[in-house]
């Protein structure tokens, strides 16, 4: 510890324990919290108590019957764990019989603190630094801790409880550490006092009748085969797999989220499901007798392992379709070839599941989905895969939500009228129905997908969330459509389809809901960066209002479809599929081009996102060498760099630096360029070629945006100012040397002066006009180097000090009274 530190400790321990001192807040008591781990952690723990006599009082200080905070006493508590998790310093704490009395009855236990939460969560989170070593273990035997931890596994508190069940899995886990290595067979008599404290505890809460009881056992064992993998955990389950099966002969299972939990978390581990323990059959056993509800998320982690029986799989696979299956029977629709689909018909318990209300059946049914879902991207996922009757499935479902499906019982009819209108369901299914299109269906079922898609798209009734992932849905099943050999363009029936789909954007487009007209321009993004190119969807594009829609969103009122347009526009611009309309009042000329309007936004637009949008299309426009820029680069780089600079918006800036950065690769692209393999190094070039090379970046001023962008108020600005500059000036590097000798030593200076008020925040004057070699001359003098290194630093760096911390902490003291702050 500092010296400087050493000195305020006692200060600051004295109104720690001082009960009518104002409180330091919980942000400071968690940072000297964590500067003493540090410090235990370097070195010896008992040297900084021996050194520091002051810690040693503040926590005798705090046992005494007092008003102290409840804060401080949870702090206290916690440092003391710190402190002893090293064992020659928990023998010292000992000795003055400090330890009993802060974790044992006598302490904090009977007291009133107790019924503070950050009390109790302190206690346990103390015991948990402090059990590291067998002195622990045998303390925690002792003092009865082991005990209360068991009573707060049903703590008032979720965060308490589950820290205290956290602490039971680290205590046996010590406990066993290094045991049943070469003792295979490993008897009851054999286990280690608080391991054998613990497992008798986790049996009588499993033969309990309470169901809290039952969970917080199962909860333990899950932590404990999830976190140890060591063979005594083989010899754990095999003492309680019976008694975690008997669960399953009560009626309903109870805990059943708890118990599937633990069977995955045991069939996950290494050791357990490669061993003949029954694991598999209790597998099974669970499967049969867990309601469908719960069965679901049991069957799919059982599908995700990735070794398991076959025949298990295939159970799992029928319990996870059921659902599923029972729509299709219901609708009178045949379940296909697939035997799995058609084994899974059959279920009453699925079918009572799903028509008990309205509720269950959205829940089972969504769950469904989901789980299959995940499925299907997994290379470990059942083969043959049941994509036919899944796509009917999904159809079939958006159809029953819509009430145009013909139910062919009263199932079907009960269902019906369950589903209509939910909107769950609906997002559900679409979303289902888009992951289906990664593989290929009958075309006569992709058509009925089309429709039912179309059906969703043109409806009224159409939710703005639900539109919004049809249109993803659509997307996604245009793209997956067959190929024509040699061509990139969409076949026939997708050309089709997209004939019917321009007319249903339209309305779309002019939707009064803002969240419509913005997953309509999403969705023209998506189908011009794909398909721009291609004669078919061109010719659709232009035949329709579209692209006149979509530039008069532009104006929209709100600022998310104006940025969506904006980026539209970028695009269709960019495919020439925006052609500039003539205007009625002037026959001859035209109307304003599509620069001018979106440099007008940038320049105008009140919000954010749109200036943004803009500056995006400009970055892409330059790349991609857009006739609008081609024609005067120079001129647009010089507006647009002048208005970003003078953008409120961090991102537009950042976004500015972006593109003066893909102008001075193109403007450098071909200076200096010479074959990475040569053997000789590369001749300096001459100053003449590098000076002509800079002049247009001079002339459009891209170094004064540059150097102002390098003290910007906002790090990812100046972060990115400071790459640029050093990407010129390794670029230059080789050849700046020849310019050296004739740079204007008066301008140079100024220029830094300049640089020097704007670092300081005065950013009123101008450069003006630059030269190459005053460019070149400050680039040299400026430490790039040292700047990127103070922008990667947090801007707290300086008060992250623990003296100053210390110091900020006795600054409170008599100042802020009642009002606490946090001084960070």
């Amino acid at each position: 510890m500092d010296p400087e530190c050493s000195q305020l400790l006692p200060a600051l321990c004295a109104v720690l324990a001082d009960p009518r001192q104002p409180v330091a807040d919980d942000t400071c008591l968690e940072k000297l919290l964590d500067w003493f781990k540090t410090i235990t952690k370097a070195g010896s723990s008992l040297l900084l108590l021996q050194e520091n006599p002051c810690l040693v009082e503040l926590l005798c200080h705090v046992l005494k019957p007092q008003d102290l905070s409840s804060r401080v006493l949870s702090f206290s508590l916690r440092l003391a764990g710190v402190f002893a998790a090293q064992e020659d310093c928990f023998q010292y704490l000992q000795q003055g019989e400090l330890l009993p009395r802060l974790f044992g009855e006598p302490g904090p236990l009977g007291g009133a603190a107790w019924t503070a939460p950050s009390v109790r969560s302190g206690w346990i989170q103390g015991l948990r630094s402090l059990a590291q070593h067998p002195s622990a273990l045998h303390f925690l035997a002792d003092c009865g801790a082991v005990d209360t931890i068991f009573s707060l596994q049903g703590d008032s508190s979720l965060f308490v409880a589950s820290a205290a069940g956290q602490l039971l899995v680290h205590i046996l886990g010590l406990s066993m550490q290094g045991l049943a290595e070469g003792h295979p067979s490993l008897q009851a008599g054999d286990w280690p006092v608080c391991a054998q404290k613990i497992v008798d505890h986790i049996e009588e809460s499993l033969h309990s009748t309470a169901v809290p009881q039952i969970t917080q056992a199962l909860n333990v064992l899950t932590t404990t085969f999830g976190h140890c993998h060591d063979p005594w955990t083989q010899v754990l389950w095999v003492r309680l797999s019976p008694l975690v099966g008997s669960l399953l002969e009560k009626d309903p299972v109870p805990a059943a989220h708890s118990l599937v939990d633990l069977l995955l978390s045991v069939a996950r581990s290494p050791g357990l499901s490669s061993s003949s323990c029954g694991l598999w059959e209790t597998l099974a056993q669970t499967l049969n007798h867990l309601s469908p509800t719960q069965a679901g998320p049991l069957a799919l982690g059982i599908l995700k392992l990735q070794d398991c029986p076959q025949v298990l799989r295939a159970q799992a696979f029928v319990i996870l379709l059921q659902p599923l299956a029972c729509v299709l029977k219901a609708t009178g629709q045949d379940p296909g070839p697939s035997d799995v689909l058609d084994s899974a018909t059959g279920d009453s318990l699925t079918v009572d599941a799903l028509l008990s209300s309205k509720a269950a059946c959205v829940g089972l049914l969504c769950r469904t989905l989901a789980h299959l879902e995940l499925l299907q991207p997994l290379p470990q996922r059942p083969c043959p895969w049941p994509q036919e009757p899944l796509l009917g499935a999904a159809v079939t479902l958006l159809q029953l939500c819509r009430g145009s499906a013909s139910p062919a019982s009263d199932v079907g009819r009960h269902l019906c009228a369950l589903l209509l209108g939910c909107v769950r369901v609906q997002r559900a299914a679409l979303d289902f129905l888009g992951m289906l299109s990664q593989e290929t269906g009958p075309q006569e079922l992709v058509t009925e997908v089309f429709a039912v898609l179309l059906e969703y798209l043109r409806s009224p009734d159409s939710s703005p969330t639900v539109l919004k992932k049809a249109f993803q849905a659509t997307f996604r099943w245009l793209l997956s459509s067959p190929k024509i050999p040699g061509c990139c363009d969409l076949e026939p029936h997708a050309l089709l389809v997209l004939r019917e789909l321009l007319p249903v954007l339209q309305k779309r487009l002019c939707s009064p809901c803002w969240e419509v007209r913005d997953s309509g321009l999403e969705f023209l993004t998506q189908m011009t960066r794909h398909w721009g190119g291609q004669a078919g969807f061109r010719h659709a594009l232009l035949a329709s209002e579209v692209p006149k829609l979509t530039e008069q969103l532009l104006r929209d009122p709100e600022s998310y479809v104006r940025a969506s347009a904006v980026t539209v526009m970028g695009q269709l611009s960019s495919q020439g599929l925006h052609v500039t309309p003539v205007s009625p009042e002037h026959p001859g000329g035209q109307q304003k081009s599509l620069l001018v309007e979106l440099l007008h936004i940038l320049s105008t637009d009140s919000e954010g996102f749109p200036r943004r949008a803009v500056m995006q299309v400009f970055t892409q426009w330059l790349r991609d060498h857009h006739a609008d820029v081609v024609g005067d680069t120079e001129q647009f780089m010089a507006r647009v760099l002048q208005v970003a600079s003078q953008d409120l918006d961090w991102e537009v800036r950042a976004q500015g630096l972006e593109l003066a950065l893909v102008f001075l690769e193109q403007t450098l692209g071909q200076f200096h360029s010479h074959c990475p393999y040569a053997v000789t190094p590369p001749v300096a070039a001459p100053a003449g070629p590098l000076a002509q090379a800079l002049q247009p970046l001079c002339r459009v001023r891209l170094f004064e945006f540059a150097f102002r962008a390098l003290f910007d108020c906002d790090r990812p600005v100046a972060q990115k100012s400071c790459d640029l500059l050093l990407f010129l000036r390794a670029k230059t590097a080789s050849s700046s040397g020849s310019l050296q000798e004739s740079r204007s030593g008066p301008d140079v200076a100024s220029v830094e002066a300049a640089l020097q008020r704007w670092q300081a925040g005065d950013q009123g004057q101008p450069l003006g006009d630059l030269e190459p070699e005053v460019v070149l001359a400050v680039l040299r003098s400026v430490d790039l180097e040292g700047l990127r290194g103070a922008l990667a630093e947090g801007s707290d760096h300086m008060e992250k000090s623990p003296q100053s911390l210390l110091q900020d902490m006795l600054a409170t003291v008599g100042v802020l009274g009642e009002n606490e702050a946090d001084c960070y």
